[in-house]
C-alpha cells in the first residue's frame, strides 16, 4: 500500500479554544536532543513558529530522546499539523546539515529507503502525539506529567533542575524558552 493513501494515522482537531500537548520523538529514539545545540535548535525553531502561528507556550520538557510542549493557539482558526512541523522540520533540516558538514557515521543510522528515494529522518515518522486539553485539571496533570519526566529517569531529583524544561520558570524561575501565563478561564 502506498503510504501516502494510509488514512490509519490519528485525526486532529484544530478547536478553538483547546490547548494542545504535543509529544515528538526522534527517529529510533536516538538521543538527539542530548546535545545541548540540538535543544537550542528546538528552542529556538519553537521561538520562531511561536511569532509565526501566534500561540502560548505553556510548559515544555526536551528529553535526549523526545519532547514535549503544551502551546495553546491564540487564533480562532490554526492548524496544529503546520505548528508542529514548524518547530520540528527547522530542527531536522540544521541537524542533518550539521551530520553532513561534519561527515558523521550518524547519517547512515538515520538513513531509510522510501521507495525509490533514500531519506535521513530526525524525528520518528508521522505527526508525533498531539492531545487536546480542554480542562484546568487535565492541563495540570499534563503540566505536571511533563515536567516530571527527567526525575522519573533519575536525571534530576527536582523537576526545576532540568535545564530544558519550563518547570523552574513555574516556580518564579529562568528557563531556556520564556513561557506564557496560563489562561485559566
Amino acid at each position: 500500500m502506498d503510504w501516502r493513501a494510509r488514512n490509519g494515522r490519528r485525526k486532529v482537531f484544530n478547536t478553538p479554544g483547546h490547548a494542545h500537548e504535543l509529544t515528538f520523538s526522534c527517529y529510533q529514539r536516538f538521543p538527539f536532543l542530548k546535545a545541548q545545540r540540538t535543544c537550542l535548535w528546538l528552542a529556538s525553531a519553537i521561538e520562531e513558529a511561536r511569532q509565526k502561528y501566534d500561540f502560548a507556550l505553556w510548559a515544555y520538557v526536551f528529553m535526549p530522546e523526545h519532547a514535549h510542549v503544551i502551546l495553546f493557539p491564540r487564533r480562532q482558526e490554526y492548524d496544529i499539523g503546520k505548528i508542529a512541523g514548524a518547530i520540528k522540520l527547522p530542527v531536522a533540516r540544521r541537524a542533518i546539515h550539521f551530520l553532513q558538514a561534519n561527515q558523521s557515521a550518524w547519517l547512515e543510522k538515520i538513513a531509510r529507503q522510501r521507495g525509490s528515494r533514500r531519506e535521513r529522518l530526525f524525528w520518528q515518522s508521522g505527526g508525533g502525539y498531539d492531545r487536546n486539553i480542554t480542562s484546568a485539571k487535565t492541563l495540570l496533570q499534563m503540566i505536571d506529567y511533563l515536567h516530571l519526566n527527567p526525575v522519573r529517569r533519575g536525571l534530576v531529583e527536582q523537576a526545576r533542575d532540568w535545564r530544558w524544561s519550563s518547570a523552574a520558570a513555574l516556580e518564579g524561575g529562568n528557563s531556556p524558552i520564556p513561557i506564557d501565563a496560563i489562561l485559566w478561564e
